[in-house]
């Protein structure tokens, strides 16, 4: 897997996980733990891009 498409895949995972944040959010009886969870994973993968993108 190429460096673009591995950064690729990370960003379509970032985005998935941005949905899931957005639906866990209005969703009540999603605990706030759990939205905090899916927010760390997030961020985990923005720092994996920016990490990849610098060093590319």
């Amino acid at each position: 897997m190429s460096m673009s498409s591995h950064i690729d895949e990370l960003k379509k995972k970032h985005q998935v996980l941005s949905q899931q944040v957005d639906e866990a959010q209005r969703a009540p009886s999603v605990s706030t733990l759990k939205v905090a969870e899916l927010k760390k994973q997030k961020l985990r993968i923005k720092e994996e891009i920016t990490r990849l993108s610098v060093s590319a």
